[in-house]
């Protein structure tokens, strides 16, 4: 996939960020283990801390390692700089906080991360940051629910663990009429599959955690966007809270992303697989799929994504009981709460990840009981498919 300006996007996953020769000729990226960076002098270190010089200082402020990392995000999505932290939501919440101030107000899309949900009760109760929820589906609707002190739109899309999809010109737009930043979190298709930058929103936000790593052994996040925006919340947020990545982690991720085009076109094309059968499966409700033609988002799936992940949401036809039970028939699939592995991993959103969210809540947000979402693996979707079956006929 050939990027608009300079290499192919599976070269530069591979290449970009790191030249060797400024690293002893190492073919891999070096991890750089080190808390602290000596100077040559008094008069270096005055230089480097005052910023009239560049060069490291201390790991939380600045490392080689994660600084290969955080150029070669900054390129896949087709931004001016990145920042690694270390989670998901040190990501989430630093650029929140670095956005707004007490008696601002952030407007979200309606269905949330569970964690992100809690993160914005906490601000409003503790730091009066308002927040509200909007289908985001309209021009009307977008303006009716921006406020005058709206600073922030946070965006999933598409939408944990309902899938439904924003289309995000439209919402940048508007937000750029108005002076309001907007940031979307795009773990779900990562920037092979989407470019919320380049569709004119200010940051992304990843749980790298997921299929940037890929392989289920670090936990990291990362936000890319505008070098004045990531310069403000590096020179804030982030050293002075401290969420920063490790030089290890980095490096793991360095390697996760040389793969994460051949991944993510396996992931996609499992899951499309897995869904044709679960439309058609007697016992399936309802299949929840953005790269699905019945799929409401289809418009938007087509203008901003160029498939639709590896991520599926399904309901059963039964109960609460009916989903526990089949979750616990599988024997191929484990249960557990992340996506974007080697692994298919299926979780139950009401009772897991969403389960902080008030039960009214979730309903709004479309997450019923009976609810199961499925990160489709690496694995022969027909094995995968197997699994799923003989799960489906125990109930």
């Amino acid at each position: 996939m050939r990027e608009e300006n300079g290499y192919s996007f599976e070269t530069k996953a591979i290449h970009s960020g790191y030249e060797s020769k400024e690293h002893f000729d190492s073919l891999t990226p070096p991890i750089y283990q080190s808390s602290t960076f000596t100077f040559s002098s008094v008069e270096q270190g005055g230089k480097r801390f005052a910023g009239e010089e560049s060069g490291y200082i201390y790991s939380r402020l600045s490392n080689p390692t994660v600084s290969v990392l955080e150029e070669r995000m900054a390129q896949l999505e087709q931004g001016e700089a990145a920042l690694a932290f270390s989670s998901g939501m040190a990501a989430v919440s630093a650029v929140l906080i670095s956005l707004t101030k007490a008696h601002d107000h952030i407007l979200c899309s309606r269905g949330l991360y569970g964690c992100t949900f809690g993160l914005l009760d906490m601000m409003q109760e503790k730091y009066h940051i308002e927040h509200s929820f909007s289908d985001l589906t309209s021009k009307e609707d977008i303006l009716t629910m921006i406020q005058p002190n709206t600073t922030c739109i946070y965006i999933e899309t598409p939408i944990n663990p309902t899938m439904q999809c924003v289309d995000l010109s439209v919402v940048s737009q508007i937000a750029k009429e108005k002076g309001i930043k907007v940031v979307v979190d795009n773990t779900f298709l990562t920037p092979y599959l989407q470019k919320p930058l380049q569709l004119g929103c200010d940051l992304v936000i990843h749980s790298a955690t997921k299929y940037i790593g890929g392989h289920g052994d670090v936990i990291a996040g990362i936000a890319v966007g505008r070098e004045e925006l990531i310069g403000e919340i590096k020179s804030t947020t982030q050293k002075d809270i401290g969420g920063v990545l490790s030089p290890f982690d980095a490096w793991l991720l360095i390697r996760g992303l040389k793969t994460l085009a051949i991944r993510m076109d396996r992931h996609c094309e499992n899951a499309e697989h897995i869904v044709e059968r679960l439309q058609s499966h007697p016992k399936i409700k309802k299949v929840m799929y953005p790269g699905d033609p019945k799929h409401t988002a289809t418009e938007s799936m087509k203008k901003q994504m160029k498939k639709g992940g590896g991520l599926i949401s399904f309901e059963l036809k039964g109960t609460f009981e009916d989903a526990k039970k089949f979750a616990n028939q599988l024997q191929l699939i484990s249960i557990a709460v992340s996506l974007g592995d080697a692994e298919t991993l299926i979780q139950h959103p009401a009772s897991m990840t969403h389960s902080v969210i008030p039960e009214e809540a979730r309903k709004e947000m479309g997450i019923t009981n009976e609810l199961l979402r499925l990160s489709v693996g690496l694995e022969s979707w027909v094995d995968i498919w197997q699994d799923l079956e003989q799960a489906l006929d125990c109930i």
